[in-house]
């Protein structure tokens, strides 16, 4: 008999929303996965971090905002996000937001990278985007929406920005917000894995960040350079 891959048990998910709708959505639609086990649904940020206590997931999946409580408005879920990764640092978060504006970004990730993924709350009707963001976390990766990315590279052109990056390294970055890997990009951008290797290099040489593999270093190398403090 052919041998299998080992499987792997569900990532234990915890959901938090205020509309029920959607809440009850994205449950169903993880559920029907295979590969995702909600096991908590909730309709607020102190329920959100009574839920971890209780359930101990692997990650969480919080919408940006949640009215109620005693929370910044319009920041409960990254606040909430911020209170799981410093209590719980095993548990990923993966932030549903409705503001392409990068300063919400900026905001998840001002204590670090690891462990985090921002993305448009569209894409929780793509399941193949949500999952790989589910995974990234769930392995201490991160992921930034490449939308988000989009945007901040048209409104540098505009604004006629200085750009250090070559065409073909914003190509790579722009990947690299995903989450990927080389042999991913490679496939994405149709290049060899050692082209792929040489502009993630000099990415990271220009942006002056230490080279490493890991994802949650790749978006941090996302974030300087669309900052307000990039180039």
């Amino acid at each position: 008999m052919p041998e299998h891959a080992p499987i792997r048990p569900p990532i234990r998910t915890v959901v938090a929303d205020d509309h029920y709708l959607v809440r009850e959505g994205t449950r169903r639609l993880l559920d029907t996965s295979g590969e995702v086990s909600v096991v908590g649904a909730v309709g607020d940020a102190d329920e959100l971090l009574d839920a971890v206590r209780r359930l101990a997931p692997d990650v969480v999946i919080t919408d940006i905002r949640m009215p109620g409580g005693d929370w910044r408005p319009g920041f409960e879920g990254i606040d909430a996000a911020h209170r799981i990764r410093a209590a719980h640092p095993a548990v990923g978060v993966v932030v549903l937001s409705q503001f392409s504006d990068a300063l919400f970004a900026f905001e998840l990730f001002k204590h670090g990278t690891e462990g985090y993924a921002y993305l448009l709350k569209d894409r929780v009707g793509d399941l193949d985007e949500l999952l790989g963001a589910i995974r990234a976390v769930a392995s201490g990766g991160s992921v930034i929406d490449p939308k988000v990315v989009e945007g901040l590279l048209a409104r540098r052109d505009v604004r006629g920005q200085r750009e250090e990056l070559t065409g073909r390294e914003r190509d790579v970055l722009r990947e690299m917000a995903h989450g990927r890997s080389n042999s991913a990009i490679a496939r994405a951008l149709h290049l060899s894995i050692s082209s792929v290797e040489k502009n993630v290099n000099s990415i990271f040489t220009k942006l002056s960040l230490e080279n490493s593999g890991d994802v949650h270093r790749r978006v941090a190398a996302v974030l300087a350079y669309l900052g307000p403090d990039g180039p």
